[in-house]
C-alpha cells in the first residue's frame, strides 16, 4: 500500500529518550521537521536533557508529551494530526529478569496494543514504522545454519520461560500485524535490527546496548567472553532505515537490518584491543565452553541456549531491506570504534 507522508504534519516518536529513538528524532530534526516525542516524565531533566538540547540545536521543532505504555489512550494527545508514527518504545532486557510477564511481555504487548489502538482512533495517521528485532525472526543461532533466515521467518522457539525478551519481541510484532490487518487506512512497516551498537546521543548507561560496550572496556569481561555472535548493525543505520521506511511511499513489510559480516564478541574485543592496546582491560580470549556450562546455572542461563548458540554464527538474509529501502551499512569496525569513542569522550569509563 503506497503511502506518501506530508512532511508538514507533526511526526510522533514513542519512547523518545531511548538509544535508537533519540537518533530517529535527531535525523527528523536535521530535516527541519516537526517532531513529537513521548517520555514517561517530562520533569525528569536527567533523562530528557539530551532531547531538549537536540530540539534547541536543530532546525526542526521538538515537543515532549507524557505517555505510558500500560495506560489506555495515553498516546492520543501526542498523536493528534500526525500522519506518521514511529513506535520504538519497548523494554530491552536480557539478564536479571525476575518477572518476565511484568518486565517484558506486558509493556511490549500492551504497549503495542495501546499505541496502535490510538492509531486506529486517529484519522490522520497513514503509516506506522515499528521497531521490532531479529529476535522476532529467530530464537537460536542454530536455527539459521541450514540457510539464512529472511523476513518470512518467525521465532517459534522462545517462550516466557525460554529467552522471554525474544518472546516479547515476537508477540509485539505479531500483534501489530494482526491489528493493521483489521483496517485499510494506515499501513505498517517493521524494522528487525540485530544487535544495535554505535554512539549514543546521551550519557545514560541503562541501555543494554550501551552496557555491552561499557563491559568490553571496564573489565567486566577481562577473564574472557562467551563464544557468541549476533547480527550487528549501527544505531545510525537503524535510525536511517526507519526514516527510509517512513518516507519511501512503496516501502512495505518487514526488514532485517544487519551488516553482511557480523563480528563475534571476541572479534569486537580484538577491534578495540588493536586501537586501545592495554589502556582498557579489553578481553583477549573466549571462556571455554565447558566453563560456560558450569557457570550458566548461577547466571540463570539454560544449557539449551548455550548448546544452540555457542560457537555458531547466525545467518540472516538482509537483501530485502537493502532493496526496499536502498540502504547501505557502515562497517562493523566503524560502529564499534565510534561507540567506544563516544563512551570514552563522555567520561563513562
Amino acid at each position: 500500500m503506497s503511502k506518501k507522508i506530508n512532511r508538514a504534519t507533526p511526526i510522533l516518536v514513542t519512547g523518545g529518550t531511548g538509544y535508537l529513538a533519540s537518533w530517529i528524532i535527531k535525523l527528523l530534526l536535521d530535516e527541519g521537521l516537526c517532531v513529537r516525542a513521548t517520555v514517561r516524565d517530562k520533569s525528569n531533566m536527567e533523562k530528557n536533557k539530551h532531547l531538549i538540547k537536540l530540539g534547541d540545536e536543530n532546525k526542526g521543532s521538538l515537543e515532549l508529551f507524557e505517555a505510558d505504555l500500560l495506560e489506555d489512550g495515553t498516546f492520543d494527545k501526542a498523536m493528534n494530526d500526525c500522519e506518521l508514527v514511529f513506535h520504538t518504545a519497548s523494554p530491552f532486557k536480557i539478564l536479571g529478569i525476575k518477572n518476565p510477564q511484568k518486565e517484558l511481555i506486558d509493556p511490549a504487548l500492551k504497549g503495542t496494543n495501546n499505541v496502535l489502538y490510538s492509531v486506529n482512533k486517529t484519522s490522520s495517521v497513514k503509516r506506522v514504522v515499528m521497531t521490532s528485532s531479529t529476535a522476532a525472526i529467530y530464537g537460536d543461532a542454530s536455527e539459521t545454519t541450514n540457510k539464512p533466515l529472511d523476513e518470512k521467518s518467525w521465532n517459534t522457539t522462545s517462550s516466557i520461560k525460554n529467552m522471554p525478551y525474544l518472546f516479547s519481541k515476537r508477540l509485539a510484532e505479531e500483534k501489530a500485524w494482526e491489528i493493521v490487518k483489521s483496517q485499510n487506512r494506515w499501513d505498517l512497516i517493521t524494522m528487525n535490527p540485530g544487535q544495535i551498537n554505535g554512539p549514543s546521543l546521551s550519557k545514560r548507561t541503562d541501555s543494554t546496548s550501551i552496557d555491552f560496550m561499557l563491559s568490553m572496556l571496564n573489565g567486566k569481561y577481562k577473564y574472557g567472553l562467551p563464544d557468541l555472535t549476533y547480527p550487528l548493525v549501527d544505531v545510525r543505520d537503524v535510525a536511517k532505515a526507519h526514516l527510509l521506511g517512513a518516507f519511501t511511499p512503496n516501502a512495505s513489510g518487514r526488514h532485517i537490518l544487519a551488516v553482511d559480516n557480523p563480528l563475534s564478541y571476541l572479534e569486537i574485543a580484538k577491534t578495540l584491543k588493536d586501537v586501545y592496546g592495554d589502556k582498557y582491560p579489553v578481553p583477549t580470549r573466549n571462556v571455554p565452553n565447558i566453563i560456560m556450562y558450569l557457570i550458566a546455572p548461577f547466571m540463570k542461563i539454560k544449557w539449551s541456549y548455550l548448546k544452540n548458540n555457542l560457537g555458531i554464527k547466525p545467518q540472516v538474509d538482509n537483501s530485502y531491506g537493502k532493496k526496499d529501502l536502498d540502504i547501505r551499512y557502515m562497517s562493523a569496525k566503524k560502529t564499534i570504534l565510534d561507540h567506544a569513542e563516544q563512551i570514552i569522550n563522555d567520561g563513562l569509563i
